[in-house]
């Protein structure tokens, strides 16, 4: 069972820094079916190829029980070690997770830099033919090439067999196309070797997180990946709806955060005394690589760009339109490549984990945590503070207290119809020591804007650093 992927946008032998395995080596590892080799046939600054090669050992299979035995002779006379299944998948995630999961703490500029990738499965199950193949590849944008593997000798009368020899192309990050090749070849195969339980939900969606939701075959794609298990697809499917419609309504409304509470607050500058003051905490942090968590339109970033100690700058927002903004905004098209290499434009949701938002000194999220409902606060504190993890976490929110000082906003009246709470000083505070007791963080609050004796700044800061 054999996996090739093969680069050749120059320096080509990147890739061996994103799969983390050394191509200068023949690597292997035991995996619960046998063992999987890794190892390098072409080197070289113009083309680089990669060989995941799986050794299936049929007793190995038979001691751990598997579900797919069909009688003694099945279990020992089967197609496994020659066709792509989800053997593969399960080595993709456990031999290439880092690269799978968006890693590389050597070279983190690698992970989002799109390549000029091929990936070659000699064998692969098609079950539903070449046109289901290229409907779940091509809308991904990929180039596919397909070839028959007919029946030979004895076994000719047969004809066609479901299997083909693939080859895929597409310019984009290597995590994509794993994430792809994960979900995918077990689909084509409409098989799993192992129990398909209620973490498979979980599995797909986070691998299927930015695509998936918005494939043309996704009903098909959860119900061949979940096995055909009703209750399981069901789910799937309504959770990809549902993230569907959080998504559209979060755009609609951060769409226009801006407007209404800017205009509020314009007497008092504290849009600028905000991003002054941000920016103040990041650079005497010493960061150099920084998330900007749900970045609008691209004031901070753009900021940041401009100083030169901030080497990697990546701007994560739920809503399309707003990063088109801030693509206009920072003038990514006309950028230089040095410049343009320093930052990247992602669109995710703050409340679901992102391997690619991992490895970062420092996040930002100003003004943001107020548009989040108080019931998924959680879910935002585990994907940042656990998941991504940074260094330092810098957060700005209304204080609650100081509405009273702004004309024309009524007693209990939110600064903007999109934010789902405002805090108190003493809540935010209550808040983030909670938070930084659970995750190791320490934990200061500053002031930002005219602060008043008694209903303090307009706007507060939490800086939490471990």
């Amino acid at each position: 069972m054999l996996l090739t992927i093969r680069n050749t946008q120059a320096p080509a032998d990147e890739l061996g820094w994103l799969l983390h395995k050394h191509p200068a080596r023949v690597q292997s590892f035991e995996v619960s079916f046998g063992r999987a080799h890794v190892f390098y046939p072409e080197v070289s600054e113009a083309a680089c190829t990669a060989a995941l090669l799986l050794d299936v050992d049929p007793v190995r299979l038979v001691r751990g029980g598997s579900e797919q035995a069909e009688g003694l002779l099945g279990q020992y006379v089967n197609d496994r070690p020659y066709a792509a299944s989800s053997f593969m998948s399960v080595a993709i995630a456990q031999v290439l997770r880092s690269a799978l999961t968006g890693q590389s703490k050597a070279r983190p500029e690698l992970v989002d830099k799109p390549l000029a990738l091929q990936a070659a499965l000699p064998v692969l199950p098609c079950r539903g033919g070449e046109g289901l193949l290229r409907a779940l590849f091509e809308p991904l944008g990929y180039a596919v090439r397909a070839e028959p593997l007919v029946s030979a000798g004895e076994d000719a009368a047969w004809g066609r067999t479901p299997y083909f020899a693939v080859e895929l192309r597409r310019t984009a990050p290597l995590r994509e196309l794993l994430a792809h090749l994960y979900v995918l070849i077990p689909v084509l195969d409409d098989d799993k070797h192992y129990y398909i339980g209620d973490d498979e939900v979980d599995k797909l969606l986070r691998f299927g997180e930015g695509w998936l939701a918005g494939h043309p075959e996704r009903e098909a794609i959860a119900r061949r990946y979940l096995k055909h298990r009703a209750s399981l697809t069901r789910r799937a499917l309504a959770r990809l709806a549902e993230g569907e419609a959080d998504a559209a309504a979060e755009e609609a409304a951060l769409a226009s955060r801006d407007r209404g509470e800017e205009a509020l607050e314009r007497p008092l500058s504290l849009d600028e005394e905000r991003l002054r003051a941000v920016t103040e905490v990041l650079v005497d942090s010493g960061a150099g690589q920084v998330l900007d968590l749900g970045c609008g339109s691209g004031k901070l970033l753009a900021r940041l760009l401009e100083l030169r100690q901030f080497t990697r700058l990546v701007g994560v927002d739920v809503a399309h339109t707003v990063l088109e903004r801030a693509a206009q905004r920072l003038h990514l098209e006309d950028m230089s490549e040095k410049t343009r290499d320093r930052v990247t434009l992602l669109h995710g949701s703050l409340v679901y984990r992102d391997a690619r938002l991992d490895g970062f000194d420092a996040a930002a999220a100003v003004e943001v945590i107020e548009h989040v409902e108080p019931s998924r606060l959680p879910s935002f504190e585990r994907a940042l503070f656990a998941g991504a993890r940074p260094r330092m976490v810098v957060i700005t929110t209304p204080n609650a207290e100081y509405n009273a000082k702004f004309a024309g906003l009524a007693a209990g009246a939110f600064r903007h119809a999109d934010h789902r709470f405002e805090w108190t000083r003493a809540e935010f505070a209550a808040w983030a020591r909670e938070v930084g007791e659970r995750h190791g963080y320490a934990v200061e609050l500053r002031p930002i804007g005219p602060v008043d004796a008694e209903l303090g700044a307009p706007t507060q800061m939490g800086v939490f650093r471990r």
